[in-house]
């Protein structure tokens, strides 16, 4: 832990160091517009407990193994993209393959450098080891002679945790679409509801207090819900530059600062003080 005195700011406290962290938009079309998978996660979770978020957590030593079968943009493209070194952007890619494999079921890797999966449910015992961590996912890979498809994901944003937080994480946000034949799932330990919503029906709910989004979230369903369909989202290339909310103290009560945050709060429901995290 670091030490931070920060007058303008209001805050004087240890400061966590930073864990990289992946979280994948997992979207697919649907008859109203895109949709994007969200999950609630667990009450008992001791980061964001009880949020509604998409698929992702942090990054394993074991994602920066270099022995990889991979297919598309390489990890210096990755870099140049999320402004960080090849070997970190391999790793960041890597976490954000096993995640959504591990909290969904969704694996984007195939046979070869073109192909998918069609239908993970063979691979269901390595799904376990994996979130156990019994297996890297480049052990896992190369068992079953599978090749990450790096090109079925696109770089989308980075938020960093505040600095009141205990728990703290650089986050790289992507989006994928389904595979076709795939199919998301609830089956994970940390989350108790699933769902595919629009954009629009997830930032409802929101404002109608069924869940709760904290900002980084809130940010990445605003942002995707300006497109049509999913093929425009994949065309996009958002400028990406970290976010990292700015505390302050107002009033007696701990505020955030971030891009839009005046139209957040204006539509959070309950306003009250909040701590942001990057998922």
């Amino acid at each position: 832990m670091s030490e931070t005195n920060d007058p303008e700011r209001g805050v004087s406290e240890s400061v966590a160091p930073l864990r990289d962290a992946s979280t994948v938009l997992l979207m697919r079309d649907g008859a109203a517009g895109p949709e994007v998978f969200l999950q609630r996660r667990v009450t008992g979770m001791d980061f964001a407990a009880g949020m509604t978020v998409f698929p992702g957590g942090g990054v394993d030593p074991s994602d920066a193994d270099a022995e990889i079968a991979w297919a598309g943009p390489g990890p210096d493209w990755w870099a140049g993209r999320f402004g960080t070194t090849g070997p970190r952007a391999q790793a960041l890619v890597c976490a954000a393959v096993r995640e959504t494999f591990e909290e969904c079921g969704v694996l984007l890797a195939g046979p070869t450098a073109d192909t998918v999966v069609s239908d993970t449910t063979a691979y269901r015992e390595a799904r376990h080891a994996l979130e156990s961590r019994a297996i890297s996912l480049a052990a896992f890979l190369a068992e079953t002679g599978l090749v990450l498809r790096a090109d079925l994901l696109r770089p989308w944003a980075n938020w960093v945790t505040p600095v009141i937080e205990r728990r703290r994480y650089d986050t790289r946000f992507f989006v994928a679409v389904l595979p076709e034949g795939q199919r998301a799932d609830g089956a994970t330990s940390e989350a108790e509801v699933v769902h595919w919503r629009t954009p629009a029906e997830a930032l409802a709910r929101w404002r109608a207090g069924q869940d709760v989004l904290l900002p980084p979230t809130w940010s990445q369903l605003v942002a995707v819900g300006e497109y049509a369909d999913t093929a425009a989202v994949l065309a996009a290339r958002p400028v990406i530059e970290p976010i990292e909310p700015v505390v302050t103290r107002r009033d007696g009560r701990t505020v955030l600062r971030f891009p839009d945050s005046a139209r957040y709060f204006a539509d959070l429901p309950n306003p009250m003080e909040l701590r942001g995290s990057a998922r």
